[in-house]
């Protein structure tokens, strides 16, 4: 009979397993068996707790999405104009506990499984609507609605598109990543000023 209070520990146990899984063998050969041995156990506790090797992924795209929701929303907390706001935004998809590289192969595993797995889809389109509407509701407090609809389109692309440079390179920079991505910023919100002037 399992310990009380066991399941939410065993449960991060085999997330953690299945996020080293994906990261050393790939999605596809990420096992069952592979990760039972990642987090030293049988494999008969992953259908205890998760049912299904599907249920496990989606269990772990759903802590990774949780982990990075609470990361911008910890530095939200802490800002209180538009531009802190944005930064907030920005250096919590980039905070170092995110950019580590299981995490960002994770992620990119994730990705590339969208187009295929439905839960998986509806997980991402949650997560992209809400990274927009938090870029939208500073950017419209700094910019025209217009520009701040294509500043937002740029924000978003920028930071996936270094999430996914970091997964082919290997260069897991997050301080680099966060500058890049707020120069962008700058460069949005002085382009405006001088549209204005």
């Amino acid at each position: 009979m399992p310990k009380v209070g066991m399941e939410p520990i065993r449960r991060q146990q085999l997330i953690e397993a299945t996020i080293t899984s994906i990261s050393r063998y790939g999605f596809a050969d990420a096992t069952i068996s592979r990760i039972s041995k990642e987090a030293g156990v049988s494999t008969g506790i992953i259908h205890h707790y998760f049912g299904s090797k599907d249920d496990l992924l989606e269990a772990t795209m759903r802590t990774l999405l949780q982990q990075l929701r609470r990361d911008v929303v910890e530095r939200l907390s802490a800002a209180s104009t538009p531009e802190q706001r944005l930064a907030a935004i920005i250096d919590g998809n980039f905070a170092d506990a995110q950019f580590d590289r299981p995490v960002i192969v994770a992620w990119l595993a994730f990705w590339a499984q969208v187009p295929h797995v439905p839960e998986l889809a509806r997980l991402q389109r949650v997560n992209a609507r809400r990274l927009r509407s938090n870029l939208l509701y500073d950017l419209r407090r700094l910019l025209p609605n217009g520009r701040a609809e294509e500043a937002a389109t740029g924000l978003a692309a920028l930071i996936d598109g270094l999430w996914l440079r970091a997964s082919l390179d290997g260069a897991e920079n997050p301080a680099t990543a966060r500058t890049i991505v707020r120069g962008y910023l700058a460069a949005q919100l002085g382009t405006a000023a001088e549209t204005v002037a």
